[in-house]
């Protein structure tokens, strides 16, 4: 190949060429220009597939590690050891009647405890199988609570049934390492109405959460006489059923004995075991009175057979023991728990020696509970006074402790995940309907048990804020375990981390403070300070998470997530997130609603947020800030005040002209109308919605007076009393309703299954806050001090008396009260926020 020839130039022209001469440079270059762009357009489409290809996997890393977050708990040192709970640390508060769902039982706070109970069933009735075990409102009781119940030492109980009352108690003895002894007295005694002594079994059992053995004792071939057993965290324990007797005479009573020894698949399931086990087959034969059959325990057979194959389930079956013992009224008897380890035991904790113990312990109450909350020198009677202890022992007697996984989703998840195992001490909304923990309930709880026992606030309060994930969300309702998950319709079981609830648990942190700062020498608030100190950074990123995820529209304005979104179907689209489920809100979901309670909330928080900060020496400033913006009452006035209504009001897409009418469902001639779905209810819209102010006088209207956001001086609070007065609108015999009786939406359905929930009756949470602030502003210099001081005595006289009256009448505390007439109605008993009728009748806030 021989080398190009350089160009040489020189002055002259260049001859001009040939015309046989093909130009070869010129389209030599244009070839080479197309080479260039194919390889730019080649190079640039290599590069738009790796780009693609590294953004797909960046997505798909983004995506599976946003996905994880919703499951992935908050970096920081959790609030409680894990050993915190445990036998050697907290051995007074070990065992304790942790099972709020089932009438009787206890069990021990850690994840896997042995846990005992009771059923009882009478025998000779009319229903073949009428069994009691967990709290049922179908089970009509004449009434059951607890009277008494100290939340640690000791409790006492009264179950009324249709003609007989059972009365169940409990006494603890401390010694050796596992949480020491107990025992449980059952009493029974006829009503006088009864036209003869009934016959009942009582069934006691133990049982093994996958862990830990069981073996029964049997004496006269079906007495079973006890149950030893071993388990990680009790060791060695032994369980004796004693005879049944007279009473106080403890002379023998006749009785028929029968046992089951099975296991069980989960412990939702025993009763289900139970019923699978009886049999009509054995005599009760009484030395004076006619033999007859009745039902009792024989053996379990599981519901499949041979050649099915078994249901799949991973969990491992637990053993299951039970002890019937049928017996006529009345009667008493005995069982008695001793553990292993509590080798210097002076006698056995029976008899005569539980009755002095359980007297001891009965006088220590009484004692406390008068120099707690003083009813007694506040003239209350006698009456009043037991009242006031069955609320607060309900409470107390209603705590549970709770271990499992919460089913949870986020936006990246295409299906619900399994949250991280944890454990939840909490009280409980109710022990028939609701007895497992909710986030809102849980910080009016804590009002009254704070009261009581710090440290039990402490312990419940670290436990919700120890279940907070990386991003700061808590799951709002805790459904925990196979007992808990058997009691919840499935569309509420998973949470979705967008959806928050009221955070009140600030408000039990208020009190905590406000204790430890007016006597920070009283032992039982010392803790408090590093007990702050370890909750504050989750408390931080708790406090953020609303403050980022529950913004608004506006600056400063904020928005409740999770409305129901199917606005076909609902008068008025839910918002169960803010506490008060079906309270009239704007008509259209949007995200330009601004919701007025839910500012309150965080102006609240905030300022506590600043407090607890100044307290531990930490930054307060921007907490302080956000609490001086938030409460500015100019700036509440112009995001939420309502000129039109002259009170606080949500703004959102919202129309009134809103109703539910049948829809039509088209059936073509000739065909038969049954094949064709059946016609609901709808909503019918009749004006277009637009953004305004949704004008719906009731609670929310009231919260930021409930807060204590306003001033003394200012002008609203004169409004908002005169609204609360007015008996066209929210004043009533027994206290607040939930929305003015001339509201559009006043006790109107939700759907047609829906009936009205916080479109009237009476809530006393609300009633509390409404009363406290009423207290506030009569002893704070104001225009409307003398207005707010008579408001506070005359609804707190009508809270006090109708919630008394409707227990007396009735035997029980309930979630709501019938605007109307005072009833109590709702789920029963309801011994969750109503109990604070106990700090009104106190009068402290």
């Amino acid at each position: 190949m021989g080398r190009q020839r350089k160009r040489v130039v020189t002055g002259e022209a260049a001859p001009p060429p040939r015309i046989d001469e093909k130009p070869t440079a010129f389209p030599r270059k244009e070839k080479k220009k197309k080479v260039d762009i194919g390889k730019v357009f080649i190079n640039i489409s290599i590069g738009l597939c790796i780009f693609s290809l590294i953004w797909f996997f960046y997505a798909l890393y983004m995506r599976s590690s946003l996905s994880k977050r919703v499951i992935t708990l908050h970096p920081s040192h959790p609030v409680l050891d894990a050993n915190s709970s445990s036998a050697k640390v907290s051995t007074g508060r070990f065992w304790g009647s942790y099972r709020p769902q089932v009438y009787f039982g206890m069990k021990t706070r850690s994840p896997r405890s042995i846990i005992t109970g009771m059923m009882w069933m009478r025998q000779f009735s009319d229903m073949d199988v009428n069994l009691r075990h967990t709290c049922e409102q179908g089970d009509r009781l004449q009434g059951y609570g607890w009277m008494m119940h100290d939340g640690i030492t000791f409790g006492v109980q009264e179950i009324r049934d249709n003609d007989f009352t059972l009365t169940t108690e409990f006494v603890k003895r401390m010694g050796g390492g596992h949480g020491g002894d107990w025992t449980w007295r059952i009493t029974a005694k006829q009503h006088s109405s009864a036209p003869q002594a009934p016959v009942i079994s009582l069934m006691f059992y133990a049982a093994a959460d996958t862990q830990g053995s069981l073996e029964a004792h049997v004496e006269d071939r079906s007495r079973l006489a006890s149950i030893t057993g071993f388990s990680e965290e009790l060791g060695n324990f032994k369980i004796s059923f004693r005879k049944p007797v007279t009473g106080e005479s403890s002379s023998a009573k006749y009785a028929s004995y029968n046992y089951l020894q099975t296991v069980s698949p989960g412990l939702e399931k025993l009763s289900d075991i139970v019923k699978q086990s009886l049999n009509h087959r054995f005599v009760y034969s009484p030395p004076s009175g006619e033999k007859r059959h009745y039902i009792a325990v024989d053996t379990y057979k599981p519901p499949h057979h041979q050649n099915q194959q078994k249901p799949a389930d991973t969990r491992k079956e637990g053993a299951f023991v039970l002890h019937q013992v049928t017996v006529q009224m009345p009667f008493q008897i005995e069982v008695l728990f001793e553990s292993g380890s509590f080798h210097s035991r002076p006698n056995q904790l029976v008899g005569s020696v539980m009755t002095q113990e359980l007297e001891r312990r009965k006088a220590e109450f009484d004692s406390k509970f008068e120099k707690t909350f003083g009813l007694e020198s506040k003239g209350y009677s006698q009456a009043h006074v037991k009242f006031g202890k069955a609320a607060l022992s309900n409470m107390l007697g209603g705590m549970g402790y709770f271990y499992g996984q919460s089913v949870v989703q986020s936006v990246y998840n295409e299906y619900p995940l399994l949250y991280p195992e944890g454990a939840l001490f909490t009280a409980v909304p109710s022990r028939s309907f609701f007895p497992r923990g909710f986030l809102w309930d849980e910080g009016f709880h804590q009002l009254l048990l704070s009261k009581w026992d710090p440290q039990v606030t402490r312990e419940s309060i670290a436990h919700w804020i120890d279940l907070i994930n990386m991003e700061g969300w808590i799951p709002r309702e805790q459904i925990l375990g196979d007992e808990a998950r058997s009691k919840v319709p499935a569309e509420f079981v998973v949470q979705r981390n967008e959806n928050a609830n009221p955070p009140t648990l600030f408000l039990a942190l208020q009190k905590l403070i406000e204790q430890l700062n007016s006597n920070p020498e009283k032992a039982t608030f010392q803790p408090t300070l590093p007990f702050l100190r370890r909750l504050f950074p989750r408390l931080k990123t708790w406090f953020e998470w609303y403050n980022t995820t529950q913004t608004g529209p506006l600056p400063n304005s904020y928005r409740w997530r999770g409305r129901d979104k199917d606005t076909n179907l609902f008068l008025n689209p839910k918002t169960l997130t803010s506490g008060l489920d079906d309270y009239p809100r704007a008509s259209h979901p949007s995200a330009e609603e601004r919701h007025v309670d839910l500012h309150c909330w965080m102006a609240l928080s905030s300022g506590i947020m600043a407090s607890i900060a100044r307290l531990l020496g930490e930054p307060h400033q921007d907490y302080e800030l956000t609490h001086h913006v938030l409460s500015d009452n100019d700036k509440l006035n112009e995001l939420h005040w309502s000129d039109q209504l002259n009170a606080f009001s949500d703004f959102g897409n919202h129309t009134q002209a809103v109703s539910l009418q049948q829809e039509k469902v088209y059936v073509p001639p000739g065909q038969p109308r049954h094949q064709f779905p059946v016609a609901r209810l709808v909503r019918s819209v009749r004006r277009a919605p637009k953004l305004q102010f949704v004008n719906a006088l009731g609670y929310v209207s009231l919260f930021p007076f409930l807060l204590q956001i306003l001033t003394p001086d200012s002008p609203k609070l004169e409004h908002i009393l005169r609204d609360m007065r007015d008996s066209n609108k929210l004043w009533t015999p027994y206290g607040l309703r939930s929305i003015s009786k001339s509201d559009p939406m006043y006790m109107k359905r939700n759907t047609e299954h829906d009936a009205p929930y916080w479109r009237g009756p009476i809530w006393i949470n609300i009633n509390y806050l409404a009363v406290r602030a009423l207290h506030h502003y009569s002893n704070t210099e104001g225009p409307y001090q003398e207005m707010a001081a008579a408001l506070y005595e005359e609804l707190r006289t009508n809270i006090i008396s109708n919630v008394y009256r409707q227990y007396v009448e009735t035997g029980y505390i309930w979630e709501q009260y019938n605007d109307g007439t005072g009833r109590g109605q709702g789920s029963h008993p309801f011994t969750g926020w109503s109990s604070l009728t106990v700090l009104m009748m106190a009068e402290q806030y």
